[in-house]
């Protein structure tokens, strides 16, 4: 089993840390985010999850072999070289699925740590190297064209296979080739993305985040001077309409007019 380092423990709590200053601080985030974004898309895990892709592949093909061994015997050795055939790839072929579902379940906890550490501060200067997008542009076109050699041999094999020539594990054979790339590609193209998602979620959504709340506060403190403003300007004059009417002299009211009478039939009054 290759050497594994060991993962970085996540940021103190807030009531235990024991930074000296902010910069400190900042350092020690920088240090750590840059080994964990080695240990998630670093060059050296693109080249171990494509080992673990080539083993299962090998160990596949030998227990394709050893179907077709089967499927052609025409006597007890070769059911003896099929049988060993078919263990040896056993032997090949599980231990190669098995890391590389270790090495899934590793990434997730590094996916963890690198939310928490990312999520610590803000350091524009020191996270630019992070937020290039080489390394995951690399991963998602290498994995791009490995799973399109494996989704050719996926269609490929079993159309191009003509019966009582090809047998069916040999069918088998180039189809299980086929898909172990495909998965690989696949797993490769998800963490590509899983680690770019966080690059724009966690070290430029901050940035995005601040600015939008600088400008709605400046916002928010406009309009409440703008209305004090209209409060201020509406009230003065009524205030000063209340005072004139209160000094000027009692307007003249009009005489009243004597009820209306008739004295007399149509059109006299």
């Amino acid at each position: 089993m290759p050497h594994r380092a060991p993962l970085p423990p996540p940021p103190p709590p807030v009531e235990i840390r024991s930074w000296p200053d902010r910069e400190a601080m900042l350092a020690d985030r920088a240090v750590v985010l840059g080994e964990l974004v080695k240990m998630h898309v670093g060059p050296g895990r693109l080249g171990l999850l494509w080992m673990w892709a080539a083993l299962a592949a090998i160990g596949w093909s030998l227990v394709g072999s050893a179907v077709v061994m089967f499927e052609q015997a025409v006597d007890f050795f070769s059911g003896i070289a099929g049988g060993v055939c078919l263990v040896i790839g056993a032997v090949v072929l599980i231990p190669a699925v098995a890391f590389v579902c270790l090495g899934i379940a590793r990434d997730r906890e590094v996916r963890s740590l690198l939310d928490a550490w990312g999520a610590l501060d803000r350091d524009p200067e020191r996270d630019r190297p992070l937020r290039r997008p080489g390394l995951s542009l690399a991963w998602l076109l290498l994995s791009f064209v490995l799973g399109a050699a494996g989704l050719a041999l996926c269609v490929i094999g079993p159309a191009s296979a003509r019966p009582g020539r090809e047998t069916y594990g040999l069918v088998a054979l180039v189809m299980g080739v086929g898909m172990v790339a495909w998965l690989t590609a696949l797993l490769g193209a998800v963490k590509a993305l899983a680690h770019r998602r966080w690059v724009v979620r966690v070290l430029m959504g901050a940035g995005t985040a601040t600015g939008a709340g600088t400008a709605t506060g400046a916002g928010t403190a406009t309009g409440a001077g703008t209305a004090t403003g209209a409060g201020t300007g509406a009230g003065t004059p009524t205030g000063a309409g209340a005072g004139t009417g209160a000094a000027g002299p009692p307007a003249a009211r009009e005489p009243e007019r004597p009820p209306f009478t008739r004295t007399g039939g149509p059109g006299h009054r």
